[in-house]
């Protein structure tokens, strides 16, 4: 009966210690919203504030439009990175008004890329002003 008891402790110190863990900070960047990053490359205007943010980091990685605030990453350097954008930003965080404020204004954001305990990748950003 201790034998169990004890086995019983053990597992519930694991589990609770895999609770515990806290996703990883995979890399950050301050993006610079311009005119430039809400129309794509044949010159639509873009609807969503993931898909302007996907711009921004298109723009910055080809070496276009860079704005003068904008920092380098090393994750949406990768085409299929800035493609799952949105997704990304589905799972993660936007502070209150960022939608708007990206949509209609040209904020600067802190863009933060997380990897969670279960292994997905997701988004944190953050109005800087």
């Amino acid at each position: 009966m201790k034998f169990i008891k004890f086995l019983t402790l053990i597992v519930l110190f694991f589990a609770a210690a895999s609770f515990v863990q806290a996703d990883i900070l995979i890399d950050s960047y301050v993006a610079q919203i311009s005119k430039a990053d809400k129309y794509n490359s044949r010159g639509q205007r873009l609807q969503s504030a993931a898909a302007i943010l996907r711009q921004d980091r298109a723009n910055f990685h080809r070496g276009r439009n860079r704005d003068v605030l904008d920092q380098n990453d090393s994750f949406f350097h990768s085409y299929s990175n800035r493609e799952a954008l949105e997704k990304l930003l589905e799972r993660g965080w936007a502070s209150p008004g960022f939608y708007s404020a990206i949509k209609n204004g040209y904020p600067l954001a802190l863009v933060e890329i997380y990897q969670s305990n279960a292994g997905y990748y997701y988004v944190r950003v953050t109005l800087a002003n």
